[in-house]
């Protein structure tokens, strides 16, 4: 299975990954002619940097987080950032700066300057997210929104970008087989977090992406909050609840390696020897039929548009996802990012996206029946050059039959 004739490597070339990332955001710039990205998004200061950053609490997240800035024929892009350790290890040192502060009238002044500097106070500025003093800051410059640039650049992963993906996964997938065997009646959901979160930091990984979610579900959605569009209510927080006996729990979580994020959903039943009924099975039956129903459409030139109507037609003419989700959704350096497909945007939008190699997917279909609860889970696909490659390999146990 080879992306844009390279194989999918065991172990990414990261420094190489990097190199290629930059090479990338520096030709998009070009084309649109813009003088500099202005980064402060998290996943996207960590593609344009390879910036490695702890994970904090949302209080010291605003005010402490990193700024990226990738200014148009340099070698390499520019982090500015209190924790200069995460930085990797081949930025050149005059691109390494302390941080900016963006929340801040004084920090933005400073990199308002810095900018201004050298690139003149009339350059075009791409900015991915504008805090109140930023947007006052860079008033004397021409900006628009960075979000074409990065999404063009993110859409399509490299065989390293790939192979980090495809690491951070294996982690998850490693840890939640640890968390598998504490689902007993008893055991608070916060304990599965617990377990869970050891586990990811003993096997390498680095943040964590997707708060996990241990969701027990009724059989019936009046059983369930109130939701505005009137679908099933998913997700909802973890809590310190006690799981009970036959408890039917829908798992969401993801992790991050080397800035990349991970997505695992499965649906798991409570009890010391959980067995699923025959409804249940058929359940995720329906689930898996669904899932193939789209692969057997996933290659380069298919539209998303194909895969919606592939497992709509597997699902009895039914939509098998929430109104609220989608059928599938990328991941890369954010745990949810192009492509989507099956939003509520529409066939249009759907039949206009066109897979391509290098596109992740992340399909989480959902089979509900009501007055019998249902079942979700999620998998993880690559569109290759010549058809997909799984990026994930999680057991569906209990209902395949497997301990």
């Amino acid at each position: 299975m080879t992306v844009g004739g390279v194989p999918i490597p065991d172990v990414a070339d990261l420094a190489g990954m990097r190199r290629a990332r930059h090479t990338k955001l520096a030709d998009l710039l070009e084309t649109a002619g813009l003088d500099a990205l202005v980064l402060l998004g998290g996943g996207a200061v960590s593609y344009a940097t390879g910036a490695a950053n702890p994970g904090v609490d949302s209080g010291r997240a605003a005010l402490l987080r990193p700024v990226a800035v990738v200014v148009r024929g340099e070698r390499a892009p520019h982090l500015f950032t209190p924790y200069p350790e995460g930085a990797p290890p081949e930025l050149p040192a005059d691109h390494l700066h302390g941080p900016c502060y963006p929340e801040l009238d004084e920090g933005v002044e400073a990199i308002g300057g810095w900018l201004a500097e050298r690139l003149g106070p009339k350059a075009r500025l791409a900015v991915d997210e504008l805090t109140h003093a930023l947007a006052g800051g860079l008033s004397g410059f021409e900006v628009t929104g960075a979000g074409a640039v990065m999404a063009a650049a993110k859409l399509c992963k490299t065989a390293d970008e790939l192979a980090c993906i495809r690491t951070a996964q294996h982690i998850n997938e490693l840890a939640m087989t640890d968390v598998r065997p504490l689902l007993r009646p008893g055991v608070r959901q916060t304990e599965l977090t617990a377990r869970f979160l050891r586990r990811v930091f003993e096997l390498g990984g680095a943040t964590c992406a997707v708060d996990p979610i241990w969701q027990v579900m009724p059989a019936s959605r009046a059983e369930l909050p109130w939701t505005t569009h009137g679908d099933i209510a998913f997700p909802t927080p973890t809590t310190d609840r006690f799981l009970r006996d036959g408890d039917v729990i829908w798992i969401d979580a993801g992790i991050t390696w080397e800035g990349y994020a991970s997505d695992f959903g499965r649906t798991w039943l409570v009890g010391s020897d959980p067995t699923p009924t025959a409804r249940q099975q058929a359940q995720c039956r329906r689930w898996r039929e669904v899932v193939a129903a789209a692969l057997a459409c996933c290659r380069p030139g298919v539209t998303a548009l194909e895969l919606d109507r592939a497992a709509i037609a597997a699902h009895g003419g039914r939509r098998p996802w929430l109104e609220h989700f989608y059928l599938a959704h990328g991941v890369g350096t954010e745990s949810a990012e192009m492509p989507l497909i099956g939003t509520d945007l529409g066939e249009e939008f759907d039949d206009q996206l066109v897979l391509r190699p290098g596109m992740v997917l992340v399909f989480e279909p959902v089979i509900w029946d009501e007055g019998a609860g249902g079942y979700r889970a999620e998998d993880l696909v690559a569109i290759t050059d010549d058809g997909w490659a799984p990026l994930s390999d999680f057991p569906f146990d209990p209902f395949d039959g497997s301990p």
